[in-house]
């Protein structure tokens, strides 16, 4: 019997934020590959090592979590005023499918790094020393982010002394921006697809939940820690070891689903495990972080936890700190009034792995709620570059 030998693809390995990922540059995907398809989901899912019944992605570049569990395209970009288009493909761990449904903000910072050093910006565009504007085109859903990027002698500068909680070791901070967030993805509609900053959402099994749904960022469904018999200051593994928590998280985001018409019955969500997220907020209290760090209550302005992936986050997703930052800023939302009320253009949330602060320019133009930017710092490092491999029969 005689079996394909592998084959090698350029790529290269990323760490942008909390999460890390597979990178490639669209011309350097097999054929079969650069176009949207079977052939593309199956490479990505044979270079995490998905899907993996063991949940421990051995036979692949994955991590098993949500936050490792990723693989990006670069290209050129398609549209006028932007330099690359970026890609996200989400690979689920134990099922066989990618979801590109939504965004990954900690890669985007990533991408705006590896743009420049895939040789897919303009080097006119790049200073000798300073800072590069990466012009971004979100492809997944069609937004623009701009990546402020540092450059020391004509290079990407990887190293520096700006911390990330949820990251160990410091790096070169960059800025994002993530223009006019709201209304994610193709679904249409405002910032708020019921109309509401607040609903009651019916959950079956477990009741009616007060509910801020949002789609600036990433479509989130919000609701208080205290309603779901939580304190907001829990950690990765009291939930994700807790089966009938998740089954019940799972629920609420079926529920959100349905009701923000991103799906039509709920046997779609399990293809759809990407978005939305479900998020669940508190009043600022002190707590211990994941790494054994103090958090004070006087530190932080909330507390908010999410679920990727059907998991709880080890730290905050970037889209879903747009959302927190756009819901924050507008007066109503529980997100606001977790944080105290009144109008604000910044917040600092309590995560597990520490704090976080976004900022986010909302305003309300005839009864309608937009948000024009949401800023926050970022930083990326490439881990290792090279080829990756993967049996030539896998697509």
């Amino acid at each position: 019997m005689t079996h394909a030998a592998q084959i090698r693809i350029p790529a290269t390995y990323l760490r942008g934020g909390t999460s890390k990922g597979v990178f490639f540059r669209l011309q350097d995907l097999p054929a079969a590959c650069q176009v949207p398809g079977a052939a593309r989901d199956k490479l990505f899912m044979r270079v995490i090592g998905s899907p993996d019944p063991y949940s421990a992605h051995i036979d692949g570049m994955g991590g098993a979590t949500s936050s490792t569990s990723k693989c990006v395209i670069l290209s050129k970009a398609s549209v006028p005023d932007h330099d690359v288009d970026y890609l996200y493909g989400q690979v689920s761990i134990d099922k066989a499918f990618v979801d590109w449904s939504g965004n990954c903000g900690n890669l985007s910072t990533a991408a705006g790094a590896f743009a420049i050093h895939a040789g897919l910006v303009d080097p006119a565009r790049i200073p000798a020393n300073g800072v590069a504007v990466v012009r971004i085109w979100q492809a997944n859903i069609g937004k623009t982010i701009i990546a402020h990027v540092p450059i020391t002698n004509g290079q990407v500068q990887e190293t520096g002394d700006f911390e990330l909680d949820g990251v160990t070791f410091p790096a070169a901070e960059i800025v994002l921006e993530f223009m006019d967030p709201s209304d994610d993805g193709d679904e249409g509609g405002s910032m708020f697809p019921t109309g509401n900053l607040v609903d009651d959402l019916e959950v079956p099994g477990i009741g009616t939940l007060q509910a801020t749904m949002i789609t600036a960022g990433i479509p989130t469904v919000f609701v208080n820690a205290a309603d779901i018999g939580c304190t907001g200051t829990e950690l990765r593994e009291q939930v994700n070891t807790d089966p009938e928590a998740l089954k019940r998280f799972e629920a609420i985001r079926v529920a959100g689903a349905l009701r923000m018409g991103l799906i039509k019955t709920p046997e779609e969500a399990a293809t759809r495990q990407h978005t939305p997220k479900i998020a669940f907020v508190a009043p600022p209290t002190t707590y211990t972080a994941s790494s054994g760090k103090t958090i004070e209550a006087s530190e932080i302005d909330l507390l908010v936890r999410a679920l990727s992936m059907g998991k709880l986050h080890h730290a905050m997703m970037g889209t879903c700190a747009v959302a927190i930052g756009t819901a924050a800023a507008i007066p109503g939302t529980l997100v606001n009034l977790a944080a105290g009320g009144g109008a604000r253009e910044a917040v600092r949330f309590g995560h597990p792995s520490g704090t976080l602060r976004v900022g986010a320019q909302a305003q309300q133009v005839n009864g309608q709620w937009t948000v024009t930017k949401a800023i926050m710092s970022r930083s990326a490092r490439i881990v290792m570059e090279g080829w990756v491999r993967v049996p030539g029969d896998t697509f």
